[in-house]
């Protein structure tokens, strides 16, 4: 009864106090791929992330009902950093739907034209603004809507302290015309949100969060894979762990912490496989995460030091390993030998027949692919060739006893319509290929298969290709694994070989092309095709995740463009629009919607691709 009458009563205190329209909200999720679309359109940077930005501390007076509801103390706005655009996740500041649209859509506009830098917050913006309807004249019908709209949502400050009634006049009056205002009052409280301006970035101050250098001896920890995903980004806070060896216990039941308070103690971390879900549900609740670089238990450790099989157990090395550049986008320059890449053959591929279940499947892509077969004919009414044109001949002959006609081509020559194309198929066998797309099926099995076929059918139609597999544990150890180079004959060894890999580590993509750029650019070949098998974006865990991996492929893409190699990547990644684009560029992909469908679909893109 208790649990009944509470509900009721926060339902009702909160509905009372909030100042939101939430029958005229729009949802990011709704309008996200739009906003992105006008983002990229209008100039901001194409490699950034769309994305939901999570709510963040800001001390703004509260009204009593506000305060007994607990509402208001924190609230999402609209900022951007290096890496990507934080939209209010839900948008009900205005009465209509369709103004809340556009208010994304202005939002929008303004980072596109913004580096997300700021000297004066209030002023900035206001030049922002002035800027923006300077270059596209079309959008002030639309502000001039949203900014009357925006002084009507307004509270009453008629009774606030003088100077807090000076900063709301003040900041109308440089909504309603931009750079009219160029002195602010101080306030001990923040203004009431100003949605229709852009924010300075919710990142911590970088003396709280360093900017730790790539550095060999230390240990990154996983946080573990997350079964669902979150659309909005949590803040986050880097504090010192206790000096202590030993962590302190405590335990009283009538003083539990709760999950977001945060005591600078030595724990120690739970060895449990099973609290995933458990871990999972506490990061969605929490508003703030505070990590600190702290020693874990041995067990712990054993357990990341064990990631990399023992030297028994491992794939075969073959040599020393090969140093390869990597791209920094940082400081926009290529970093020679930066990774080592080692090649290797799959432990234990004894030489196997094509799998029972494919044979049906790669007997009807064979007989596809026969068209494609080199044919040879002759070209007939030559100037020169092997023989004799004897049918231009008798013509020529016939038609100089009726009348004087010049000679013409009398031979006919031999050709064959050879296909000049060589194509190496690079496949991603990152840790996340052993996820499971039913209940028989992983994604590595998928790949199997659809390497197999793509041998099958390129092994019927005669043409020179090679296929090799990659993943990574940082950038020491980038492990390209050899399936068939372009000397070899398709035959059970690689069938064995193609069946015997097994699911690695990471995804540096970067390095992993630019050895397979390498490779084709020795062949002889005047078409080179370079397909990407992958099922997801590169990352590692020495700060190649984000936009160091995806700057670091881009380029390694671009590289081999300029060798004459086409490059193009399938992906089973159904988040690939965000990112893949930007990498291969719009015709560059091909999101597999259906995996299972790989193995057929494979061949198919090979046969459209090779004859565009």
């Amino acid at each position: 009864m208790e649990e009944w009458v509470g509900g009721l009563w926060h339902k009702y205190i909160t509905r009372k106090a909030s100042t939101e329209y939430t029958d005229a909200a729009v949802q990011f999720s709704e309008i996200g791929h739009a906003v992105g679309m006008v983002f990229r359109a209008l100039g901001g940077d194409a490699i950034k992330r769309v994305e939901a930005a999570s709510d963040r501390d800001y001390i703004v007076r509260r009204s009593f009902l506000q305060k007994i509801a607990g509402e208001n103390q924190q609230i999402s706005l609209a900022w951007q950093d290096e890496d990507s655009l934080r939209l209010p996740e839900t948008l009900a500041v205005f009465p209509t739907v369709e103004l809340n649209h556009d208010l994304y859509i202005w939002l929008a506009v303004l980072a596109a034209q913004h580096n997300g830098k700021f000297r004066h917050w209030a002023i900035d913006n206001q030049q922002l603004v002035v800027d923006v309807l300077a270059r596209y004249p079309a959008l002030k019908q639309r502000y001039d809507r949203l900014a009357a709209a925006f002084v009507n949502s307004r509270a009453d400050h008629s009774k606030r302290p003088k100077s807090e009634r000076m900063m709301e006049e003040a900041i109308i009056k440089a909504i309603v015309n931009p750079g009219s205002v160029q002195e602010f009052p101080m306030v001990n409280y923040a203004p009431q949100a100003v949605y229709l301006w852009l924010y300075p970035s919710a990142q911590v101050d970088p003396q709280v969060l360093p900017d730790y250098e790539d550095d060999e001896d230390v240990e990154a920890a996983e946080l573990g894979k997350a079964k669902k995903s979150d659309t909005s980004r949590k803040k986050a806070e880097r504090v010192d762990s206790g000096d202590e060896k030993d962590g302190m216990m405590i335990f009283r039941l009538e003083t539990m912490f709760s999950w977001s308070e945060f005591s600078k103690l030595d724990r120690g971390t739970d060895d449990s496989d099973d609290d995933d879900e458990d871990n999972q549900r506490v990061a969605e609740d929490l508003d703030k995460i505070t990590v600190s670089k702290e020693q874990s238990q041995k067990s712990a450790r054993i357990k990341i030091d064990m990631d990399l099989p023992s030297a028994s157990e491992d794939d075969i090395p073959l040599g020393e390993g090969i140093k390869i550049p990597e791209w920094n986008y940082k400081k926009q320059r290529l970093e020679e030998d930066r990774c080592l890449l080692h090649p290797m053959l799959p432990k234990d591929a004894a030489a196997k027949p094509l799998p029972a279940k494919l044979q049906k499947t790669a007997k009807t892509i064979q007989a596809q692919f026969e068209q494609l077969r080199s044919v040879r004919y002759w070209l007939k009414g030559e100037e020169q060739g092997e023989e004799l044109d004897l049918s231009a001949w008798l013509d020529f002959h016939i038609e100089s006893k009726i009348s004087p006609t010049k000679e013409r081509g009398l031979y006919r020559s031999f050709r064959g319509n050879n296909r000049d194309i060589s194509s190496l198929l690079l496949a991603d066998l990152s840790m996340s290929t052993d996820s499971y797309l039913d209940d028989n099926n992983r994604v590595i099995d998928v790949v199997q298969d659809s390497m197999l076929l793509f041998g099958e059918a390129l092994h019927s139609v005669g043409d020179s290709f090679a296929m090799y597999g990659f993943s990574s544990v940082k950038r020491s150890n980038v492990r390209f694994s050899l399936l068939k180079n372009f000397n070899e004959k398709y035959d059970d060894i690689i069938r064995g070989r193609v069946q015997a890999i097994r699911p690695g580590f990471y995804t540096r993509m970067g390095a992993a092309i630019r050895q397979a750029t390498k490779i084709l650019v020795e062949q002889k070949s005047s078409q080179k095709l370079l397909l990407i098998l992958t099922d997801g974006k590169p990352n590692d865990i020495d700060h190649y995740e984000g936009r160091f991996g995806i700057e670091d492929t881009h380029q390694a893409i671009k590289e081999a463009a300029k060798f004459g190699i086409k490059p193009f990547c399938i992906t089973v990644d159904q988040e690939a629009q965000s990112y893949l684009p930007y990498i291969f560029g719009s015709n560059g992909y091909t999101v597999i919607l259906r995996p299972e469908q790989l193995p057929v679909r494979l061949p198919q893109l090979y046969h459209q691709l090779t004859n565009q």
